[in-house]
């Protein structure tokens, strides 16, 4: 069902075999692609240059429209990362890979283990502890993956929950009631120190305002005020994209 979108890995084949052990496994078949978005991003930031805004606001796109296709089927990814990202170079399609974690989701949402997605892209309501989620921790992973994209950096690089938490509150400030309410009942909630949120032209600078604006949308701290990967699609930042190409 997912194969049907031009903006999700089509699966081509499944195989039987066997291991040494003797044991049956299966070998999924899927469509080749050149590269992914880690080593693309890696490729410009080798060379110290950015990546054109053309193509982040095309990659961008397709990557709301990839998401917006899961979501409306139902499904959530939970493992989005520029290294799921595949894509081919040379027509700058991209397609999202590895639904290895992806699960059906249903409501009322359903109680979910937190150990999952990698840290750098992780919803802060995950890192919280929650238990109980859905499609907007795939946004907020969109939402650092838009910013590495503009940076060549990883917007939240922590090495540890603490340490990603920590990183997340010094840019957007510690969250409370007021902008989060619910926060404080979450598993993993303490009296972090108290950071007031910055301009997010600080850490992604290369953004014009609407990406900006669509960046801030992506990365509230609230789920229920995320932008919706259907609604991101509409966003002003991507006017003057030529979609139907994309």
């Amino acid at each position: 069902m997912l194969s049907m979108d031009p903006h999700i890995v089509r699966l081509l084949d499944l195989k039987q075999g066997q291991n040494k052990d003797g044991k049956t496994i299966l070998y999924l078949v899927f469509e080749y692609m050149d590269t992914d978005l880690k080593k693309y991003i890696r490729s410009f930031k080798h060379l110290g240059d950015t990546i054109p805004s053309k193509s982040v606001k095309s990659l961008m796109y397709q990557l709301c429209k990839g998401m917006a296709f899961c979501h409306g089927c139902g499904v959530l990814h939970r493992d989005l990362k520029p290294h799921n990202l595949l894509m081919d170079r040379k027509t700058m399609m991209l397609k999202i890979a590895d639904l290895g974690l992806a699960r059906a989701f249903t409501l009322p949402n359903k109680k979910y283990t937190h150990e999952i997605l990698t840290l750098w892209y992780r919803a802060p309501e995950i890192l919280m502890g929650a238990t109980h989620y859905s499609t907007p921790v795939d946004m907020w992973s969109v939402g650092c993956i838009f910013a590495e994209l503009a940076t060549n950096q990883a917007l939240f690089p922590g090495d540890s929950e603490l340490q990603q938490l920590l990183h997340i509150f010094r840019l957007l400030g510690t969250p409370n009631e007021e902008v989060w309410p619910g926060v404080s009942k979450l598993m993993n909630w303490h009296e972090y120190p108290q950071w007031s949120p910055k301009n997010l032209s600080t850490a992604v600078p290369n953004l014009d305002i609407d990406g900006l604006d669509l960046l801030m949308k992506m990365l509230q701290y609230e789920p229920g005020k995320r932008i919706s990967a259907k609604k991101a699609m509409e966003h002003p930042y991507f006017a003057d994209l030529e979609k139907e190409y994309l």
